[in-house]
């Protein structure tokens, strides 16, 4: 959802985009208490505690992936975060001061990333995700980030529970809570943001929710969706003004007017319709769409988002985000890690 080979997710809890797919798998969360909203502040750089090292990072639950440059990152449990230079082969943990669980990672270039997570932690890195450090925090929220999204290396917005809607102009410096600019007197989560080409923005989260941005990001529309039950991810396809949304029980949509109207897409699986959850999408530079999801998911297109193929890995591991390694394979991240599989998500030959 965020890297160059690409283009550039109401039930209260489960509270994670991904991890609220993965929670009948995982069980990884339990629900939140709810406080009363308080400016941005930034983070404390004293008493800074840094992820565990382990030799096994990699292979730990992942939450999302993306490119720097031709580097792979993956974020997840415990702070973790780890990077590939070989097409996912091998995986380097990096340094990482948290040691919360991180939901969505996002670079604008090789150099320059951006990752999010709970106690509405954002945490950045200007050397291609080797070392980090902690630009904000917020812990009387008690509410996780969920994604992350930048414009260029100065402009970039942060989403998450209970409506939360940060915004920076200064590469993170400074974070600004623009939550109030939102139709969302609910407080609806918001659980994904996306880059929708030569339209704009568009944010998906609970019951449904929908809110698109024609000026990227400045003002927002409230969407009239099609579906009253969460959504967990968008994902901007290669055509003008087209997107898709998807969540719960394998619910797809495609709008091609920048959310305006929407047609469901059925995914057929070998025994009758995909009722697993959707849970990450990438858009490959062919213009092919992969969206992943519970129970081994795997579905993909090659026609811009009108039909697609569906392959259930044997394994069923839930899978949170998917991206291309490079060399016409799929990088899957999820219980178990970050794996490298084949263009249809089946294990790679050995």
């Amino acid at each position: 959802m965020n890297e160059p080979v690409m283009a550039v997710g109401r039930c209260r809890p489960p509270l994670l985009r991904r991890v609220a797919l993965l929670a009948s798998a995982l069980s990884l969360l339990g629900s939140a208490v709810l406080s009363a909203p308080v400016m941005a502040v930034a983070a404390s750089t004293s008493d800074v505690i840094y992820s565990v090292e382990s030799a096994k990072a990699s292979k730990t639950l992942m939450l999302d992936v993306a490119h720097a440059g031709q580097r792979l990152v993956a974020v997840g449990d415990r702070g973790h975060i780890v990077y590939s230079d070989d097409q996912g082969t091998s995986w380097t943990q990096a340094k990482v001061p948290t040691r919360q669980l991180l939901t969505a990672v996002f670079f604008v270039d090789d150099k320059h990333g951006w990752a999010v997570g709970h106690d509405a932690q954002i945490l950045a890195s200007v050397d291609g995700g080797s070392t980090w450090t902690k630009q904000f925090e917020d812990l009387t929220r008690e509410a996780p980030l969920l994604d992350v999204w930048f414009k260029d290396a100065g402009n970039g917005f942060a989403v998450g529970a209970y409506g939360a809607l940060y915004e920076t102009t200064d590469g993170g410096k400074h974070w600004e809570d623009a939550s109030d600019r939102l139709e969302n007197e609910d407080q609806f989560h918001l659980n994904a943001i996306a880059a929708v080409k030569d339209a704009g923005l568009f944010i998906v989260g609970e019951a449904g929710s929908m809110f698109r941005s024609a000026d990227w990001g400045q003002t927002w529309e409230k969407v009239e969706g099609p579906y009253e039950g969460s959504l967990f991810g968008v994902i901007g396809t290669a055509q003008p003004s087209t997107l898709l949304a998807y969540g719960l029980r394998g619910n797809l949509y495609r709008s091609t007017d920048f959310g305006g109207t929407w047609e469901q897409v059925e995914l057929k699986a070998a025994r009758g319709t995909l009722e697993f959850g959707l849970s990450g999408a990438t858009l490959l530079a062919d213009g092919s769409i992969v969206i992943v999801g519970n129970g081994g998911s795997v579905v993909r297109s090659t026609d811009d988002g009108e039909t697609f193929s569906v392959f259930n890995r044997p394994d069923r591991i839930s899978v949170a985000a998917v991206t291309a390694a490079g060399n016409g394979n799929l990088i899957l991240a999820g219980q178990g890690g970050v794996r490298a599989t084949t263009s249809t998500g089946a294990e790679l030959s050995k």
